[in-house]
């Protein structure tokens, strides 16, 4: 049946009309689930970056809190740079400025913060290297020499986002399942209709000697080809779709990076074939099941 798909047969052709609303339906059905596929992978693959980017970022850094009235805040924040630059597995480590700090705190409390005039812990920002250090030897000894810090290596916030990443990366592909499910569902009552509506034509195909083979590789064909086609389309817009979104260099936010990278441009490209199986099988399934009732 692969190869009656493949191979032009004029006469097989005719067996199918080529005008009528399940051509329509088959088209804008295929476009539109392509359409939608495209968006889904690119959601999927954009939570996974997102995720591998956070997770190393937040697994690599940690944050040094120091809460020092305001007459021992510089000579703790030196004491504190000292042991964390004697520290093994700390590759570096700074002091926040008051301008980043007063950053941080923005969404929060506006650009009008007096942070001068407040108490505000100082933050030193600190880079593990490869090997890492021990984190209960460093807060031993900063609870020996510096009293007022406290060590946050970001592991409570760490663990949410792999999480809600891997979820919204399942949910990704899970769509994309379903999409394929609802094209086939699709693609098989417009066949199933197609096939209803020429009951007579099979009938005269079979007094005149046609097989269920041949009649049912002259729709198979036709569906196939036309899921190829609605689907080819869908995925050029939905490409088209994507480049139309900025870059992530742009703000840097999540929405702004669902453009694909690198090798992964060409994932969309294996769309329209599998949207085509799909078809294939399901018209296939569906002649099988129409055909055999007309019997």
């Amino acid at each position: 049946m692969i190869r009656a798909v493949l191979t032009r047969d004029a006469g097989a052709d005719r067996v199918v009309p080529p005008a009528g609303y399940t051509v329509w339906l088959t088209l804008f059905t295929s476009g539109a689930m392509a359409f939608l596929t495209v968006f889904a992978l690119a959601l999927s693959l954009a939570s996974g970056r997102l995720a591998d980017a956070w997770g190393l970022e937040l697994a690599r850094s940690a944050t040094l809190r120091i809460s020092a009235p305001a007459e021992q805040m510089e000579t703790q924040t030196t004491a504190a740079l000292r042991v964390l630059e004697q520290t093994p597995g700390i590759q570096s480590a700074r002091a926040l400025t008051d301008e980043e700090q007063k950053a941080l705190l923005e969404p929060w409390f506006g650009p009008d913060l007096p942070i001068a005039s407040l108490p505000v812990p100082q933050l030193i920002e600190l880079i593990e290297d490869a090997d890492g250090y021990d984190s209960e030897g460093l807060r031993l000894r900063l609870a020996a020499e510096v009293p007022g810090a406290v060590l946050d290596e970001h592991t409570r916030w760490r663990r949410p986002l792999v999480v809600a990443a891997a979820r919204l990366r399942l949910l990704g592909w899970l769509s994309i399942l379903l999409i394929g499910a609802a094209t086939g569902a699709m693609v098989t009552l417009a066949a199933n209709a197609a096939l209803a509506a020429n009951a007579r034509e099979i009938a005269v195909l079979r007094l005149v000697g046609a097989t269920d083979g041949y009649i049912a590789s002259a729709f198979v064909r036709r569906f196939t080809l036309r899921t190829l086609i609605g689907a080819g389309a869908g995925t050029v817009l939905g490409l088209i779709a994507i480049l139309a979104m900025p870059g992530a260099g742009d703000t840097g936010g999540f929405l702004t990076g669902l453009r694909f990278q690198g090798w992964h441009w060409l994932l969309p490209l294996l769309v329209p074939p599998l949207a085509a199986l799909v078809a294939f099988l399901a018209t296939g399934f569906a002649a099988r099941r129409v055909l055999e009732r007309l019997d």
